[in-house]
């Protein structure tokens, strides 16, 4: 299954393109002290505001600080916030999903009705309001991030198990006696984790223009530890003699979200069964 998976990813060019993309950006970030030609942190008050050069490839900030570490430093916490928080919405969305699918009932009408609750709140509006009452901190973000996001995942898996419970191999686990715990997680839910894979791709990008707003408006990651959002607030203040501030860390951000869009939109054409040749 995976070897065909992989077989028919590959041949979308844009998708595979967009896979090697974040291979190579998990790869930087990962080992972001052997990439990183300075420490992001280090001021050197005899660089300040460099233009890019042979010596600070994407110049230095208004501390003498290398943009080019700092972005290399900030694609950790971009990544990191868009796995956890989209892990934590997926486990969440996932467990409340299939419970709801599955019983119907009672059980379908309660948890349906408080992700109705929660999707009257605009998002952005309620993580604001929540972050601000917090330490701000990554860890902060990523967990407010993660439980105010799981709706869409929780109505994609109900769908699915509402389909799935009534076909045949569910009712001869049934007749053998297989309790509820093994038929959700053992037969019911790897047959329902396909639009659940697309749906969490196509969220790590958002969770990760959430985590830029937040430090864009200073309630994020908090300084001096590099974000891609928090260089674009320093960009924000010297973009008439500092272009590249703003220039880089933007486009970090373009390609990242892009990147992911992409292949989230391949990985949900390569497990389509209509696509299958």
């Amino acid at each position: 299954m995976w070897k065909q998976f992989f077989k028919r990813l590959k041949r979308n060019k844009l998708g595979f393109s967009a896979a090697c993309f974040l291979i190579v950006l998990f790869i930087i970030s990962i080992f972001a002290p052997y990439f990183a030609p300075y420490n992001p942190n280090a001021i050197d008050v005899h660089a300040v505001l460099m233009p890019p050069s042979f010596k600070h490839p994407l110049g230095t900030d208004m501390l003498g600080r290398d943009v080019l570490s700092r972005l290399i430093y900030g694609s950790r916490i971009s990544l990191k916030v868009g796995f956890v928080a989209v892990g934590i919405a997926t486990i969440i969305g996932t467990i409340l999903g299939a419970l709801a699918g599955y019983y119907g009932g009672w059980i379908d009408a309660l948890i349906m009705r408080f992700v109705d609750i929660m999707l009257c709140f605009p998002s952005f509006f309620l993580i604001l309001a929540v972050v601000a009452f917090l330490e701000p901190s990554i860890w902060n973000i990523m967990i407010v991030i993660g439980l105010t996001n799981w709706m869409g995942v929780a109505r994609l898996v109900r769908a699915e198990f509402l389909s799935l419970k009534k076909r045949e191999f569910v009712l001869a686990a049934k007749a053998i006696g297989a309790s509820d715990f093994r038929i959700i997680f053992r037969h019911l839910l790897p047959n329902a984790l396909a639009p659940v894979l697309v749906s969490a791709t196509l969220g790590i990008p958002g969770a990760i223009l959430t985590e830029a707003a937040l430090s864009f408006l200073g309630i994020g990651v908090q300084p001096p530890t590099a974000s891609w959002g928090n260089m674009l607030t320093a960009g924000k203040d010297n973009l008439e003699i500092a272009w590249w501030l703003s220039l880089f860390p933007g486009l970090a951000i373009l390609l990242t979200v892009l990147a992911y869009n992409l292949l989230g939109e391949s990985i949900r054409d390569v497990l389509d069964p209509r696509m299958k040749n």
